[in-house]
């Protein structure tokens, strides 16, 4: 039987890998699922620092399955609701996963796929690539993509996006926000590795995971709740391992190995 999702490690990099190509590497239940199960593997992995997320085949992911949305209307609504908090727990671990999360986009990402690669750290894509949210022209909502693309952009621009249906380019996107860089297909697989594996040795991996969590907390905070919270972790890391071995190795002028 053929994973819908594949995990392997290398030099302290979990690449997860969506393989449905004969679907447009569409979520159903059964990947949606796989995809949560690979990305808590990833983050309790104590071998991995970055994860980076992939596609085989041309489209990075077309969203929502639509053979399985048209079953969804004939079901009942605690089924319906099952099905939605599993794609948010999908979501939700990736934005929240304590380690840098990498998306290689190297092919069109749409609605629930543009979704899946807006929740990660960082997003690097082929010039080729189409990104947007067309739920609107099928009469469906990106509802659980917008909780977390007004963070990301804004409301200005998530307007202009959700409201519109419309597909950008890659380049617009990467001015919009939405991704970090455009590669060129013959090379992005080499910018990912590279940029996954100088994260993986150049910074703190706790460090990391405790910066995301104070971005998501400065996000869904008071700023005095948040404050409070930016100083009991700063008096906290002040004092771990990874700080002192940081601050001894600036010192005294060496290299830092993570």
């Amino acid at each position: 039987m053929i994973e819908l999702a594949e995990y392997k490690t290398d030099n302290r990099v979990a690449y997860i890998t969506i393989n449905r190509p004969d679907k447009r590497n569409a979520l159903n239940p059964e990947l949606v699922e796989a995809l949560t199960d690979l990305f808590l593997r990833a983050g309790h992995d104590e071998e991995v620092k970055v994860v980076v997320l992939r596609a085989i085949g041309e489209v990075f992911s077309a969203g929502a399955d639509l053979e399985y949305l048209q079953k969804l209307q004939y079901i009942s609504s605690q089924d319906n609701l099952e099905d939605t908090i599993a794609i948010k727990e999908l979501f939700y671990t990736i934005y929240t996963l304590p380690k840098l999360v990498i998306a290689q986009v190297e092919g069109h990402a749409i609605a629930g796929g543009c979704g899946l690669a807006a929740v990660c750290d960082i997003i690097f894509a082929v010039p080729e690539a189409k990104f947007g949210y067309t739920e609107v022209k099928i009469g469906f909502v990106p509802a659980l993509v917008t909780c977390f693309l007004v963070r990301k952009l804004g409301e200005g621009r998530v307007r202009e996006l959700l409201l519109s249906g419309e597909l950008i380019d890659a380049v617009t996107a990467s001015m919009y926000g939405l991704i970090n860089f455009v590669a060129a297909k013959g090379e992005i697989a080499m910018q990912v590795k590279s940029y996954a594996e100088r994260s993986a040795s150049g910074v703190s991996g706790q460090s990391v995971a405790l910066t995301k969590q104070l971005i998501h907390s400065a996000q869904n905070s008071k700023l005095e709740d948040s404050l409070e919270e930016a100083i009991l972790l700063n008096v906290q890391t002040r004092s771990s391992a990874d700080c002192k071995k940081g601050i001894a190795s600036f010192l005294d002028k060496k290299k830092i190995e993570w």
